[in-house]
């Protein structure tokens, strides 16, 4: 398909909107009554809904069927619980399985406790701007180009097919972190390549990166705390420790929850820092990658949709609680 057919079928989509919705403002205009009101509403909301049902529930529901059967395509053989079987009993996906436990369980912690440390620290300070936007930068940069700066951060270079005299003298480090390690009078260390710490070292990147989006929502919810409610905390004595901990945290506790779930759920989906850093190899492979491994590399759709299915499970209950948190704060 060449570029000028992508754009007429652009064109022709864009057009199709338009021509619907003013089919659907002809259709009601003349509608005054109450009866009328609700006839406009569902003419709007039907099209979104027919959407939705489309392109949300219907995959859904063809995944979770899918997770039932054999590797291969749709008629493969139905297999019930096996591909489940597998996901929790294999070694190899019991691995995956504590990765991503890993990723989920530090990444929103480090990233919302740096941030919001960062937030406390350089509120109303001379340089506030300067020093938030140095941590902000992250967040422009892609997990891909992230990923690659962490590279070279971490590059490694070993002795081996050295001559002798050459080890002896030492080995040059490019990687800015095995650089600080042998000024120190440290032995360089793979970050990448050695387990079990390498997935560690790979959740540092993504934390770079979330920090920045962590430490501007939870700085904006400081800076909306009432004044007086600060003055009057510090006329009782109140600072320090217990200020942070008994208005602060209190007063900020929504945005708190918004910041740890959504990066939560961002986390579950983390693919481009796997594969850029490591290819899923040493070990280092999450979920949302053993996806992408099974059903485009090794062909095993079965297990491929028994692992989204697991993700999704795993991010609905995170979803309710938001919800119900934002619904009790509403009610007060």
């Amino acid at each position: 398909m060449t570029t000028s057919d992508k754009l007429i079928q652009m064109v022709i989509a864009v057009a199709l909107f338009f021509g619907v919705m003013a089919v659907i403002l002809l259709l009601t205009q003349r509608l005054r009554s109450r009866n009328g009101e609700r006839v406009q509403a569902a003419a709007f909301v039907l099209p979104a809904l027919l959407l939705i049902l489309v392109g949300l529930l219907y995959p859904a529901v063809r995944t979770l069927i899918r997770s039932f059967y054999g590797a291969g395509p749709f008629e493969a053989p139905f297999v019930g619980l096996d591909n489940y079987t597998r996901l929790f009993t294999d070694p190899t996906q019991l691995q995956v399985l504590r990765n991503t436990l890993f990723w989920v369980i530090l990444t929103p912690l480090l990233s919302t406790g740096i941030g919001l440390v960062y937030a406390i620290l350089v509120d109303r300070s001379r340089f506030e701007k300067a020093a938030k936007a140095l941590l902000f930068l992250p967040m422009a940069i892609s997990m891909v180009g992230a990923s690659i700066i962490w590279k070279f951060v971490y590059a490694y270079r070993s002795a081996e097919g050295l001559s002798s005299a050459q080890a002896a003298g030492g080995v040059d480090q490019i990687g800015l972190a095995n650089q600080l390690l042998t000024m120190i009078g440290l032995d360089p260390y793979n970050f990448i390549l050695d387990q079990p710490w390498n997935t560690f070292f790979l959740i540092v990147i993504l934390v770079w990166i979330q920090a920045g989006f962590a430490m501007t929502i939870l700085s904006a919810s400081i800076k909306a705390i009432p004044d007086d409610i600060v003055e009057a905390a510090r006329l009782d004595g109140v600072g320090g420790w217990k200020m942070f901990r008994h208005i602060t945290i209190p007063s900020i506790r929504p945005s708190l929850i918004v910041v740890l779930t959504t990066i939560t759920i961002a986390t579950l989906k983390v693919f481009d820092i796997v594969q850029t850093a490591t290819g899923g190899n040493f070990g280092t492979s999450v979920m949302a990658y053993e996806f992408y491994t099974q059903n485009f590399v090794s062909g095993n759709q079965g297990l491929a949709t028994a692992i989204a299915v697991v993700i999704f499970v795993l991010v609905v209950p995170i979803v309710i609680y938001n919800v119900r948190s934002m619904r009790k704060l509403e009610a007060r």
